[in-house]
């Protein structure tokens, strides 16, 4: 059982609650036992104290896309590794893609994932489960089994569902059970073997090209498909201006859409690919700079619903190839807070803001109570952190098994001091 623990001199935050004060928390048996603490009061008998030293102490970071190794890629990762980049860039739960080798698409997977994650060692862990067989886009998976087992969400990952029959199955039988379909906004016939987005760049480099125009087209089909059934439709890594516009009216219109965007997307554009830099390709890929300044606006309006890592480990020999052949994808546990934090630096959102993009927001969107809040009650999963301290991002130097950062050199402000699950310290030597 985990010691009981008073946080002083701390700057609560908690988006949830719109609570932005100094103050003091307690937790006690792995849970937050509140935190309108007097300091006439003093410390209560047997509890340990930490002394934040003014940092600030925020629900622990909820990524709702992550990928991990196991199953079957336990040589670019595994549940271990992912929880170490986690828990140092303090992120205490994940929602795992059902995209590994097999895919989620069986309930004793799902159950034995949400076990993994149930190890004090290990991030806590919401397993998405395939919208179709194997993630192969052909038969519907089993979503009510998989839902009772416990899935949070259905999606097939970075693989578009292609057909608009298809995806108008699964809308209506998963809205037989509340459940929310994760597409990946990205139309393949029109994009085809393409890795980079269409332009002069692309061009210059001779690169195969990916129109921006794929995301809309996606977008705006599966919009109407979910205005026909009703269902709870959500895009992942939306990445374009056009995308987010169409997003942003669907809105507008009461429907049940809901999006994410990833760092990279609102911090880099296409020009981080360089000279075939393959560590900055991606899926979709990186826009132009005009898309990305849209990124921003959407985040900053609030039609983009939370920030995601889009945490993609791969070996160095997936990235060691001609960038049209290597392996899309990059890893974004460890520098999801800072990347984050750069719309706070400029501006763009508040720190409650953009906090709420990485805590309360994604929590709510998979259906997950008790945690990214500092509510009484909730998990304490925490993290500890000082917005203003910088550090730089070194490739091969990062938490973890995976090194395939798009971010390496970058300095970034935003350090994680600390970080506890249920109470239990799990990074950091602050504790």
């Amino acid at each position: 059982m985990s010691a009981d623990i008073l946080f002083e001199n701390v700057r609560l935050i908690d988006p949830a609650t719109k609570l932005d004060r100094p103050g003091r928390l307690l937790v006690r048996d792995g849970v937050i036992a509140g935190h309108d603490l007097p300091e006439a009061e003093g410390t209560p008998e047997g509890v340990h104290v930490v002394d934040g030293q003014g940092a600030v102490l925020c629900p622990g970071l909820v990524d709702m896309r992550v990928e991990i190794g196991e199953p079957g890629h336990e040589y670019r990762e595994t549940v271990k590794s992912a929880s170490r980049a986690a828990f140092a860039g303090g992120v205490t739960t994940v929602a795992v893609l059902p995209t590994g080798s097999p895919a989620i698409d069986d309930p004793a997977m799902v159950r034995m994932l949400r076990w993994r994650g149930e190890e004090p060692e290990h991030v806590s862990i919401l397993p998405y489960g395939a919208l179709t067989k194997g993630c192969q886009g052909g038969e519907l998976a089993e979503i009510g089994l998989l839902a009772e087992a416990g899935a949070v969400a259905f999606t097939d990952g970075s693989r578009a569902i292609e057909t608009a029959r298809l995806m108008k199955q699964a809308l209506t039988y998963a809205s037989a059970f509340d459940a929310m379909v994760v597409q990946h906004p990205e139309e393949p016939t029109l994009a085809g073997s393409g890795c980079a987005t269409e332009g002069q760049l692309a061009l210059r480099l001779g690169l195969p090209a990916i129109p921006t125009a794929a995301e809309a087209i996606m977008i705006a089909r599966d919009v109407r498909i979910a205005e026909m059934t009703g269902g709870r439709l959500h895009f992942g890594h939306v990445s374009t201006g056009e995308g987010v516009e169409l997003i942003r009216q669907a809105k507008a219109r009461g429907l049940r859409i809901t999006c994410d965007t990833a760092p990279q997307y609102f911090d880099l554009n296409e020009t981080a690919i360089g000279d075939f830099r393959t560590y900055a390709k991606f899926s979709p890929p990186l826009r132009r700079e005009e898309d990305r300044l849209a990124i921003c606006a959407a985040l900053a309006d609030g039609t983009i619903d939370a920030i995601a890592s889009d945490h993609a480990p791969r070996d160095a020999d997936d990235k060691r190839l001609p960038f049209a052949q290597a392996s899309a994808g990059g890893t974004g546990l460890a520098t999801l807070l800072g990347v984050t934090l750069t719309r706070y630096h400029d501006g763009t959102l508040s720190l409650l803001d953009a906090l709420a993009y990485l805590t309360c927001r994604p929590a709510v969107l998979l259906g997950v109570k008790g945690v990214g809040t500092l509510a009484k009650g909730a998990a304490a999963d925490l993290c500890l952190f000082e917005p203003d301290r910088a550090w730089r991002v070194v490739a091969g130097e990062l938490p973890g098994h995976a090194q395939n950062t798009p971010f390496d050199g970058r300095a970034l402000e935003g350090k994680v001091l600390g970080t506890w699950k249920r109470g239990r310290r799990v990074f950091g030597g602050v504790a």
